[in-house]
């Protein structure tokens, strides 16, 4: 006797989510289940395009799928009824904003590889520098082309890399010309950046934003929903404490914290191998025990990461000797998005137990 959709409904509930711990039946994640022919169309309540975590949870899905004897077809679909907007940035599927306390942290740096490591996964991404006073991004993401306008005036973003970008840096006619303005016209180019981009479809964009805590940030959190931030470090304390005001920051404004990158946190000898902490060592660790928030990665010193100004992102750059240091980062962000984007799910959608049996009622 071939297997029925709600006996097939029953077998995933054997499928766990391992970051939340309760099966992808109950928290909602399982939008409709359908067989035809031998094969069992599957719709998941899954957003964090390869994310590592996903790709497993797919993977555990087909093995149940295939253990029943039938053909899997998997797709992802969410909308408004999960408790995603589709109003504001309707095609994009996921904002993150990558921030820092403070300058000289690498957050432009980190931004960039991040934008760079999710397109090289195969995701469609953005990448918008909200930096207006220091647009760094066209530093290590050169663009291809200069950017578009729609008969609409709305700016079209060139590529780099197979990452859609913009930024002030592309709207100086020379690249040491700084860019002086005051802070209404600062607001001005950030409210243009984020209504008036035609970013097609994306999977992920990526906003580098301005260090500290101020209007631009605050701007960004007003007018975008924000799936998560990620926060960028050094293990000074100065920077430590800064840090931590960022933090705080996104949570008095209900935008989850996805983590903390410590970035130059140690230093590798060529020569000997040893490692150094010239700043300090493990300093992201009491943000994370204090916030409890993951820490995503840490990043050495090295001369490839930042420091010689290089073009191109060194996740790309398989002879790099930090590329497996990004990759682990972005892995980590991808991650903690999809976690993100399930818990809401299973905020949103109420889902019965499929082991649960209807119960019939009087007429």
């Amino acid at each position: 006797m071939s297997l029925t959709e709600h006996e097939l409904e029953i077998k995933l509930e054997e499928v766990e989510d391992p970051d939340i711990g309760e099966d992808i039946v109950s928290l909602g994640l399982v939008n409709d289940v359908t067989i035809d022919d031998k094969t069992a169309r599957i719709s998941l309540a899954f957003n964090a395009p390869y994310a590592p975590s996903e790709l497993e949870l797919g993977n555990r899905i087909r093995d149940v799928i295939e253990d029943a004897g039938l053909e899997a077809d998997l797709r992802a679909h969410v909308g408004e009824e999960h408790g995603f907007d589709d109003e504001v940035l309707p095609r994009v599927r996921n904002v993150i904003a990558v921030s820092s306390g403070k300058g000289g942290v690498g957050k432009t740096t980190v931004a960039a590889n991040l934008a760079a490591g999710l397109e090289k996964r195969g995701a469609m991404v953005g990448l918008l520098d909200a930096d207006i006073h220091g647009p760094n991004v066209p530093q290590i993401l050169p663009p291809e082309s200069d950017p578009g306008v729609t008969p609409n005036e709305e700016i079209v973003p060139p590529r780099s890399d197979g990452v859609r970008i913009i930024s002030m840096g592309m709207m100086m006619e020379e690249d040491d010309d700084p860019a002086i303005l005051r802070g209404p016209m600062v607001n001005k180019f950030m409210m243009k950046f984020l209504e008036g981009v035609e970013w097609g479809r994306l999977d992920y964009l990526i906003v580098d934003l301005p260090p500290g805590t101020g209007d631009a940030t605050l701007n960004l959190l007003q007018s975008m929903p924000v799936t998560g931030s990620v926060v960028v470090t050094t293990p000074q304390e100065m920077a430590l404490d800064d840090t931590r005001k960022g933090i705080q920051m996104f949570n008095k404004h209900d935008t989850p914290v996805l983590g903390v990158v410590e970035n130059m946190s140690s230093f590798i000898c060529p020569s000997c191998g040893d490692q150094h902490g010239l700043f300090g060592t493990s300093g992201a660790d009491s943000i994370v025990d204090k916030y409890d928030v993951p820490l995503l990665g840490r990043i050495p010193i090295h001369p490839d990461f930042g420091a010689d100004g290089s073009q191109g992102a060194l996740v790309k750059d398989d002879d790099s000797e930090v590329q497996s240091h990004l990759e682990d980062v972005v892995g980590e962000v991808a991650d903690r998005i999809g976690e993100q984007n399930r818990r809401t799910v299973s905020e949103n959608v109420t889902h019965e137990p499929a082991n649960k049996l209807p119960t019939e009622t009087e007429d």
